[in-house]
């Protein structure tokens, strides 16, 4: 039986999930599949030269019905093209069976480095934005080259392409719109990488996503040559299915190198050890590339994304500026990382959402989409945003998101753990304020359950477990006398001090549900859903509706960290990832402040250092205070959509 860990690296890596859906489908079903492409479809394997003579190897699936033409749709990826051989069929080709039976001329390509590709691989390969010679080269020239040869060299073609790609294949879907191809009409970068210091995979706040990236780097490894072979998905041995341990015994990050890695993976070298915004990362943000785009986008991301949550609406907005004219179009669904392309998406853990909503998005927003932009004579009249609102459980649809008519708010700390619109008054500066010691050697963990990996579930999982711990502030509103619905980003702004000269701060956004919350129906089981608990009632339940953490010493910059001076009040703001989320009415609005996320993000010594290097004596505990006098107003700024009355319903 594949466990857990397994299945959720096997996505990350596999062929445009493809492996991952095969573990789904009945075999009966995956038989009918294959039959299908063979039936209707031949394959064909090349390796087209790029312009400074490296050779990408490419198979191309084409329609055996030759009486009409049929637009490209690529995926280029890093993580295999298998099956390789000319008589070896996927059992699927397009995002959905939509596309096969519909008839598109497929093409998947190996990166640069990656199996049967030739040359170097390279991490998030920097854009150059002006070529000067065939040795420039990015993965915009890659995919400009790869149009160029296929229309040329490939028959029945209608001179049409389109790109489309999740997780890192969507980062170069991203890429490969820069400086369009003029064949290129349409491109969906689905939960792709943009920048992986500032809230994508490696750094979220400042803070090292610890298990995700341990998890990743153990399996995806530089490769020396050419290759059909495939890495193993079962290649490293925990010990243990209580991740929380297994990091607690491992010690140091730097024991991780030392102890596993031990020279065989520079990947992870370079995400541990550039642990500042500094040239590695600056050059691998894609964000500032992002021009001279002249194809329909469709971006595309989860609510509950644990890797790529920033990546979507950082594509989205940058479209929208530096490329007016563009279809630029954003759906964001109650999904985990590319959750459309593995789940029905109807419930994540214990959190139900009311309907397929994977399947409605690959029906009736993803296959319109292509067919308006790649084929003639249909439009999808597809809005700007579709954004499904969790709490109500509703698809919404919007010229743009956030909502032009969202009103900015904050709710205020309170004493006695209150969380109010109403900001604090009276008492001395400096004298309100809540506190906890906090400490790294038994740190605060991200879920209330062992497992070894990132379960995606922790996105909306029940924080009861954290509430009750000594070492984590608990802020809570009355129950809403209506429904409030939250449509943006939520802004922590904290006025803090330590013991220490380094700290994080964890700000978790939740909904309580009231004790008379009806169960979910159903067995002790998930269907339709990846990892987490057994069903739990859903009386008291503490939802997570968004979380990140904030390293401290960058709270002036990610570039230059500074350390705290002891026990004077410090400034803290930054911006958590978006959310369109509605607390019902009857349900309490909920902000715990924690110093720790384990092993979700990495240890922070609470003193100032370069982590990294950190040594096992260097760990110590830190008394933070959070502060709510009026001078020192700590709270969470959210965007509130009006409700029909016309307010807000903020208690």
């Amino acid at each position: 039986m594949i466990s857990r860990t397994v299945f959720y690296t096997a996505f990350c890596m596999a062929m445009a999930g493809m492996a991952a859906l095969l573990a789904c489908i009945p075999l009966r079903s995956q038989d009918d599949q294959e039959s299908f492409v063979r039936e209707h479809y031949t394959k064909h394997e090349y390796r087209i030269p790029m312009r400074d003579g490296v050779r990408l190897f490419t198979i191309v699936y084409s329609p055996k019905d030759t009486s009409q033409t049929y637009p490209f749709l690529i995926n280029r990826t890093p993580y295999s093209v298998a099956p390789y051989g000319p008589d070896n069929y996927r059992r699927r080709l397009g995002p959905s069976q939509e596309f096969d039976r519909s008839g598109y001329i497929f093409v998947f390509q190996d990166v640069r480095g990656r199996y049967m590709s030739e040359g170097k691989f390279v991490e998030m390969r920097p854009e150059i934005d002006h070529p000067k010679s065939n040795k420039d080269i990015d993965e915009s020239t890659d995919t400009y080259d790869t149009i160029d040869w296929l229309l040329k060299n490939v028959p029945d073609n209608n001179g049409k392409a389109g790109l489309w790609g999740i997780s890192y294949p969507g980062f170069y879907t991203a890429a490969g719109m820069i400086h369009s191809h003029p064949a290129l009409k349409a491109a969906s970068p689905e939960a792709p990488m943009i920048n992986l210091f500032k809230g994508d995979d490696s750094y979220h706040g400042g803070a090292f996503m610890l298990a995700a990236n341990f998890g990743f780097y153990v399996y995806f490894k530089p490769q020396p040559a050419p290759t059909s072979e495939l890495q193993s998905f079962s290649g490293f041995d925990y010990g243990t299915n209580d991740g929380y341990q297994f990091y607690l015994d491992m010690g140091p990050l730097a024991n991780a190198e030392s102890r596993y890695f031990k020279g065989q993976n520079f990947l992870w070298d370079d995400q541990v050890k550039h642990d500042t915004y500094d040239r590695y990362w600056k050059i691998r943000d894609l964000e500032p590339h992002l021009r001279d785009i002249h194809c329909a986008v469709l971006t595309v991301g989860g609510w509950f994304d644990a890797e790529d949550l920033k990546g979507p609406f950082r594509t989205y907005d940058t479209v929208k500026k530096y490329d007016p004219g563009v279809f630029d179009g954003l759906v964001e669904g109650p999904w985990v990382h590319g959750g459309w392309e593995r789940f029905d998406g109807a419930r994540l853990g214990n959190v139900q959402f009311g309907s397929d909503t994977s399947q409605f998005f690959k029906k009736h927003i993803l296959f319109p989409f292509f067919e308006q932009y790649l084929k003639t004579g249909s439009n999808a009249q597809l809005p700007n945003v579709y954004a499904f609102e969790t709490g109500s459980n509703v698809w919404r649809e919007y010229p743009s998101w956030p909502p032009a008519n969202v009103v900015s708010r904050t709710l205020y700390f309170r004493e006695n753990g209150g969380l109010s619109s109403d900001p604090p008054e009276g008492g001395a500066d400096g004298q309100g304020y809540d506190q906890y010691v906090s400490d790294p050697n038994r740190p605060v963990p991200f879920v209330g359950y062992p497992a070894i990996d990132v379960p995606q579930e922790y996105m909306d999982s029940d924080q009861r477990f954290a509430a009750t711990r000594p070492d984590v502030l608990v802020y809570e509103t009355a129950p809403m006398d209506r429904d409030v619905t939250f449509a943006g980003p939520v802004s922590p702004r904290l006025f803090v001090s330590t013991t220490g000269t380094d700290s994080d701060f964890v700000v978790k956004l939740i909904d309580v549900y009231p004790q008379t919350e009806a169960a979910n129906p159903g067995e002790n089981e998930n269907p339709g859903n990846d990892v987490g608990p057994p069903h739990v009632p859903m009386a008291g339940y503490e939802q997570l509706v968004r979380g990140e953490p904030f390293r401290g010493k960058f709270r002036k910059s990610f570039e230059r960290p500074e350390p705290f001076v002891p026990g004077k009040i410090a400034e803290i703001d930054f911006s958590m990832p978006d959310v369109n989320h509605t607390f019902r009415r009857g349900h309490r609005i909920m902000v715990q402040v924690q110093s720790s996320w384990f092993p979700l993000i990495d240890r922070n010594p609470q003193r100032f250092e370069n982590i990294p290097d950190a040594k096992a004596e260097d760990f110590q505990n830190a008394t933070e205070r959070i502060y709510r006098d009026p001078k020192h107003r700590s709270g969470i700024v959210v965007d509130v959509l009006p409700d029909v009355r016309g307010g807000e319903g903020l208690p």
